[in-house]
């Protein structure tokens, strides 16, 4: 008869845990009160002062350690060497009790001008190519940051504008970033306005007015500048009257290049839609004339767009024997618009040149350039004086050597009739 095996018990048997199993509590203030408690004893006791390199040592020493392991508090660290110690929500240092838990060694209290903010600026990259998933914490943390500047001093904002100035122009955090300042609390009293003329004023002189003009293009804010103001005060003049007071002129210069650009698209794009419609070239020319004026365009731009647009309302032939007798006769009908715009001599040769520029990147056109030229003239549009200067010095160089030729009977015809008319013109 078999007996059965007995099976092994496993009462009063302890199972053990492993170190590297045993999950930490997350802490944030105990990380804290370490973090404050080491940095204050950083400061030189005699002068009050900070070395920054020091500093650095100690942040790199610490993320090494398990009890705080900067990928579980390093937006808590980065909050830290920002502001002085962790942000309740309103952008107040976040207290123990009664009693505020801060450190003056952050960038909001040592950080008191540019140059500082630099040195700063560096102690941030060293530990960030030492524990890269900073990089990310301090972008999300600079969102978080920058919604709370209301909570700030002005003193603070001025130090913080210094910092995230450098950090926008080298791309350590996403210019995209900087939107996130508007909103309606920062905008009513103008803190956000005040704060992004901060970082652009920063920009412009550690960086020079290019950069400023790239951050705002890829920020986005030069479509949204007039949203740092508040709705009662969402002017062109209040815009420009901001930025000229931040020495900030060369904005103001890009801005109404935008504005211009903008118009001339609009202007172009109405253009195109009268002559594809057909309309009759009186009201044409009635409604360029308005436009032209109420936008500041000169002759010679509205000159260019009517070109561009009169040739890009036709499907042309490919083969080159039929199109030119396909451009001569859609161009016939629009001699009185051209007219219209060509009263003085630089127009004409801005048309003139634009001509050119089309026949040599329209190689179909390349044959077609002297006949489209005596077109002009023969109509009154293009003057033989300004047809023999454009020949003689103010050509471009575009398909000169073939142009050059195609016109070169015609100049010397034109020269001989100029010179008959001076020979009558003395013997009367």
């Amino acid at each position: 008869m078999s007996q059965k095996t007995e099976l092994p018990s496993l009462t009063g048997h302890r199972t053990k845990t492993r170190k590297r199993d045993e999950k930490k509590v997350y802490d944030p203030s105990g990380f804290r009160d370490f973090l404050v408690l080491e940095l204050d004893k950083l400061i030189d006791p005699d002068t009050g002062n900070v070395d920054l390199e020091q500093i650095f040592k100690f942040l790199d020493a610490t993320g090494n350690k398990t009890d705080y392991d900067y990928k579980r508090y390093g937006e808590a660290l980065l909050e830290i060497l920002i502001a002085g110690g962790l942000l309740a929500p309103g952008g107040s240092i976040a207290k123990d009790g009664d009693k505020a838990v801060s450190t003056p060694v952050c960038v909001f209290q040592d950080a008191v001008d540019l140059e500082r903010a630099r040195a700063w600026d560096q102690v941030f990259v060293k530990l960030i190519r030492r524990y890269k998933y900073l990089e990310k914490m301090l972008a999300d943390e600079m969102k978080k940051i920058l919604v709370y500047l209301r909570g700030f001093t002005d003193e603070h904002r001025t130090r913080l504008a210094y910092l995230t100035a450098i950090w926008v122009a080298t791309g350590l955090i996403p210019p995209n970033t900087l939107p996130v300042v508007i909103n309606e609390h920062q905008v009513k009293d103008s803190c956000a306005l005040h704060f992004v003329l901060d970082i652009l004023s920063t920009v412009k002189t550690d960086k020079g007015s290019p950069a400023v003009i790239t951050l705002l293009k890829k920020s986005g804010l030069d479509n949204q500048l007039d949203q740092l103001f508040p709705a009662n005060k969402r002017t062109p003049e209040n815009i420009k009257n901001s930025l000229i007071n931040a020495q900030l002129g060369d904005v103001v210069t890009y801005l109404a290049n935008q504005e211009n650009a903008g118009a001339k698209k609009d202007m172009q794009r109405t253009l195109r839609s009268s002559i594809s419609a057909e309309k009759p070239v009186k009201e044409i020319i009635a409604e360029l004339h308005k436009s032209a004026k109420k936008n500041g365009f000169q002759e010679s731009e509205a000159v260019t767009m009517i070109w561009t647009a009169v040739m890009s309302a036709v499907e042309w032939n490919k083969k080159e024997d039929l199109v030119l007798e396909q451009a001569l006769k859609h161009l016939k009908q629009y001699i009185p618009l051209f007219a219209a715009f060509t009263s003085a001599a630089k127009s004409e040769m801005v048309l003139l040149n634009k001509i050119q520029e089309f026949c040599y990147d329209n190689q179909d056109f390349l044959k077609c350039f002297n006949k489209i030229v005596l077109l002009f003239y023969k109509t009154e549009v293009l003057s033989e004086e300004v047809i023999l200067k454009w020949y003689k010095d103010s050509h471009i160089p575009k398909g000169w050597t073939v142009f050059m030729d195609q016109m070169k009977k015609f100049i010397e015809w034109l020269e001989h009739a100029e010179s008959e008319s001076e020979e009558e013109s003395d013997d009367e």
